[in-house]
């Protein structure tokens, strides 16, 4: 009887010895009490962003008694008033820096763009003149610089100060975005090129007839990243420039936010009770902010392509 006896079973299949082990706690998929959790971490990281940009577009949207009665920054909308925005953008020093920032950053983003690609281009051909020895020397710059009075001697021997070129020259080329572009432009395939140059194409018609096209997203986000560099500097201006109608908005954020100095156009409005002057540093502040936050969205979704495909390899 004992010999007939079946073994008895747990109910649960028998594993296999050459069966996947079983997964971790971690990677399994997330039940109802972690995806309420993830959602409440992604909600208070959400606020802790918007909630300091709130606060400064209402101050500067209120007028000078709610700024009085609240005791500073306002958070509850009251009064709204577009006072502060008007006088900034009715002329004076905050409209001149204003112009003198769009001028910078789209001059200074064409100029680095054009000389960043033409540089990853030439260095992402194999063979070129002089790859490997101008590809180390770019590589050396990331690691040793000359330091900032070299930089500023040879600014001045150049005769660059007090100008505008000031402001794009010593910041024109990032080697980090040429490896970038280098790594993008070496994953083009080779065949595309070979042939155009069967049919008798030069390296500018490759580069922007068939290189360029097809390398858009990481294009996009290199002439992001130049173009918020340009329009959040503020160091090269003040050491090379001493006439304040040639600062950019920066620095008169600067001048607002640090020495509390009122830009020039806009003290007789304060001195008179129209203005506050906290409402006029956010202001000035979100019109520093604007662009870039406009302009972020269109170029997200092109990040993760460009940044990845470019820099990763294999």
């Amino acid at each position: 009887m004992a010999a007939n006896r079946r073994p008895q079973t747990t109910g649960r299949p028998a594993r296999s010895r050459w069966a996947a082990p079983a997964r971790p706690v971690w990677e399994e998929p997330p039940g109802r009490t972690g995806l309420a959790a993830k959602g409440a971490v992604l909600v208070l990281a959400c606020l802790a962003v918007l909630f300091p940009l709130w606060i400064v577009v209402v101050t500067s949207l209120s007028t000078k008694k709610t700024i009085t009665e609240t005791g500073g920054l306002v958070v509850v909308p009251r009064d709204i008033t577009f006072i502060a925005y008007q006088e900034l953008l009715s002329g004076g020093q905050v409209t001149r820096a204003a112009a003198v920032s769009v001028l910078v950053t789209l001059t200074g983003t064409v100029f680095s763009m054009t000389v960043s690609i033409l540089c990853a281009y030439g260095l992402s051909r194999p063979g070129s003149l002089g790859h490997r020895f101008i590809l180390l020397t770019l590589m050396a710059t990331m690691f040793f610089g000359a330091g900032l009075i070299p930089t500023y001697l040879l600014v001045q021997t150049l005769g660059l100060t007090d100008t505008y070129l000031a402001l794009i020259l010593p910041s024109a080329v990032s080697v980090f975005n040429i490896l970038v572009l280098r790594g993008f432009f070496m994953g083009v395939s080779p065949e595309l090129v070979d042939s155009a140059r069967i049919d008798g194409a030069g390296d500018l018609r490759i580069l922007w007839q068939i290189v360029m096209p097809l390398s858009r997203a990481v294009i996009a986000v290199i002439t992001l990243f130049y173009a918020v560099g340009y329009w959040s500097a503020w160091f090269n201006a003040s050491i090379y420039l001493s006439d304040q109608n040639m600062m950019p908005l920066q620095n008169v954020l600067i001048q607002l936010a640090q020495k509390q100095e009122i830009p020039v156009g806009l003290g007789q409005a304060v001195k008179a009770g129209n203005l506050s002057g906290l409402a006029v540093q956010m202001a000035v502040m979100v019109l520093a902010l604007l662009p870039v936050a406009v302009l972020s969205p269109f170029v997200q979704k092109h990040f993760r392509k460009g940044m990845l495909t470019g820099a990763v390899k294999g």
